[in-house]
């Protein structure tokens, strides 16, 4: 492999360009290290240990940091080794090390999301936030299912209750147009239209 180019990226790191195509970021010292210069072969011995000892174990490191702060999702430390301009190989070095000692664990990430927001989000906001954080539906209807059968799960009815509360929705002065209005604003807030016409009803009888 010969070395296309070495372009700045930072102060004192550089992106490593082999047989014209990205390869790494690498700083001033391992460029040193390992002999990087534009123009000259890069031995295949040397970029194997490069991408499995540097770079792998570097964003393994990566990972380990990120989640002494918080949990993450798998896709959200690859969004982030990607951001770090990590080869996919290393990508897959890292996530697996993490993946194997149980610190990333998607179906728990669920639980545990589900467990702490569903007081102040509906299962549907729930239930998309958790997709758009990389959470596959499978995952995240067992999720649901497993709080459910543990009796930790609250209704989706006593959030509709809770947010009209805090509305002052007076059930029985409302007029069709504030019964519309607060149909309309749990509807924004994910609530399904059945359990909307459910407390909407209820709330009239009473």
């Amino acid at each position: 492999m010969i070395v296309t180019r070495i372009e700045a990226f930072s102060r004192s790191r550089s992106k490593i360009y082999l047989d014209d195509s990205f390869a790494f970021v690498l700083n001033k010292g391992e460029l040193h290290l390992y002999g990087i210069r534009e123009g000259e072969e890069l031995k295949e011995e040397a970029y194997r240990d490069i991408l499995e000892n540097l770079l792998g174990r570097r964003a393994t490191v990566r990972c380990m940091n990120l989640l002494k702060g918080r949990p993450y999702t798998e896709k959200q430390l690859r969004d982030k080794l990607a951001e770090g301009l990590y080869p996919a190989s290393c990508v897959e070095q890292a996530i697996s090390y993490v993946k194997s000692y149980g610190y990333v664990d998607d179906a728990r990430y669920a639980q545990e999301y589900i467990a702490c927001m569903q007081a102040k989000k509906s299962q549907r906001m729930m239930e998309q936030e958790l997709a758009r954080r990389g959470i596959g539906p499978d995952l995240i209807e067992a999720a649901f299912l497993c709080l459910q059968e543990n009796g930790e799960l609250e209704q989706e009815e006593a959030l509709a209750i809770q947010w009209m509360k805090k509305q002052h929705y007076d059930a029985k002065s409302a007029d069709y147009r504030q019964r519309q209005k607060m149909a309309a604003f749990l509807y924004r807030k994910g609530i399904g239209t059945d359990t909307i016409y459910r407390v909407l009803r209820d709330g009239d009888r009473d």
